[in-house]
């Protein structure tokens, strides 16, 4: 069974930290790209970071930037996404999803695999 299962959130203050896994079954993550994404209430599912299948090229949203970082570890076949100074736009449900091709982009009809999510809450 091809499978993506995301861990880690939770709820955090403002200001605090977060690390999101997302583990993979039954395929191998090396050969999709990989993003991440978010949908807080009412609002459009929107893209967070992306991974090139090579992993030479990681992208992030402007609302992210220098605040979240993303990584792949092959070896265990999973992606994580380290989130640091949470403030309350932040809050969402983070899906991680795996795509066909080499180049990062923020596509979401192009991800062929979604995990569950998990809940990002921030509040004081």
């Amino acid at each position: 069974q091809l499978q993506l299962v995301e861990s880690g959130g939770g709820l955090v203050q403002p200001g605090g930290s977060l690390r999101l896994s997302c583990a993979a079954s039954g395929f191998n993550l090396d050969y999709y790209v990989i993003g991440w994404f978010r949908q807080a209430p009412g609002k459009e599912r929107e893209g967070v970071s992306c991974i090139s299948r090579s992993g030479a090229d990681i992208t992030y949203a402007n609302s992210v930037i220098g605040r979240f970082t993303s990584s792949k570890d092959n070896s265990k076949n999973t992606v994580t996404l380290q989130m640091e100074g949470l403030k309350s736009e932040d809050t969402a449900v983070y899906y991680c999803a795996a795509g066909a091709g080499n180049t990062c982009h923020f596509d979401s009809l192009a991800y062929n695999y979604w995990g569950q999510g998990t809940q990002v809450t921030v509040s004081s």
